[in-house]
């Protein structure tokens, strides 16, 4: 299988995009709508990467010397958001420094927060440089596509994603959408690059980044305990959500996520990713935990 460029963006890419032109309905508010999703609920790295935005177009009208690029996030999701209803994003302006700015969102449904994070932005500035090198891993090509395995399956899941799929996604170790035998490992590395090529700024790509990885960082604490995503009675939500980028990345270009579960207790598990580029450049370091359960008897 030869990997092609990332070529015209699919419909499900473009919908994304659409999705982060938030409308600015005040000095530092915002508003959004959500795409459709599965659980039936707001997408986690959706309200993620929305708050990444509005709290961005606070940094570029705050009258700053430089451009300022988010360099962390650190996020707590607090209630399931609703699909059926906007999305207020309220921006405090916590700091604006000589190199950094600091600001606070919260997305905020019927007068409660669904999401609260901390974004933290820096101009561009020099300064020590180095980075841990990539695995070495196979590459993407020859690679199982997400595409091609949804497509496959006559199975409710597999149809949603084979429709609203923005991102290509290729497990190393295999599919942890369907079962594949056993192979207790907390770690598993992937491909990931968008079904289509993304013409915006370093802040619409990190953006996109925050977007896609929720989708994944949950993985290796199910491989780690034989569960994939269909498993019956699983129940899984993302709690909280923290990420640096430490290098401007792309997503319509191939990114290898290198990822580890070192602990779940308590109905918790713990995933970490680090995410290079096809260069071998380490362009972001992610963590969440979420909320793991397997009902019995379901």
């Amino acid at each position: 299988m030869t990997v092609a460029d990332a070529g015209e963006q699919s419909e499900a890419l473009t919908s994304v995009l659409e999705l982060l032109r938030l409308e600015r309905t005040g000095h530092d508010t915002c508003s959004g709508t959500s795409l459709e999703h599965l659980s039936g609920r707001v997408y986690g790295g959706q309200v993620l990467a929305q708050s990444l935005i509005a709290a961005a177009a606070t940094v570029s009208d705050a009258g700053l010397p430089a451009e300022r690029l988010p360099h962390s996030v650190h996020g707590y999701f607090l209630r399931p958001g609703k699909l059926d209803r906007p999305i207020t994003f309220e921006v405090e302006r916590m700091r604006d420094g000589g190199s950094f700015s600091a600001r606070r969102t919260h997305a905020i449904q019927d007068g409660r927060p669904i999401l609260s994070m901390i974004t933290s932005f820096q101009e561009r500035q020099p300064g020590l440089d180095h980075a841990e090198d990539p695995p070495e891993v196979p590459g993407p090509e020859g690679l199982e596509s997400s595409a091609d395995l949804f497509s496959r399956y006559d199975h409710p899941a597999a149809s949603f994603y084979a429709r609203t799929g923005a991102f290509d996604i290729r497990h190393v170790e295999g599919s942890i959408y369907v079962p594949r035998g056993h192979s207790p490992l907390s770690r598993q590395a992937l491909w990931m690059r968008s079904r289509g090529r993304v013409e915006a700024d370093q802040l619409t790509h990190r953006a996109l980044l925050a977007y896609a990885c929720d989708q994944v960082m949950l993985e290796p604490v199910l491989r780690r305990h034989e569960l994939v995503w269909t498993s019956p009675g699983l129940s899984v939500a993302s709690l909280d959500h923290a990420m640096w980028w430490h290098r401007d990345v792309r997503v319509d270009e191939w990114l290898l996520y290198v990822q580890d579960a070192p602990s779940a207790q308590g109905g918790r598990g713990l995933g970490l990713a680090k995410v290079y580029d096809r260069a071998g450049a380490l362009v972001a370091t992610l963590a969440q935990e979420g909320m793991v359960r397997v009902h019995e008897g379901s």
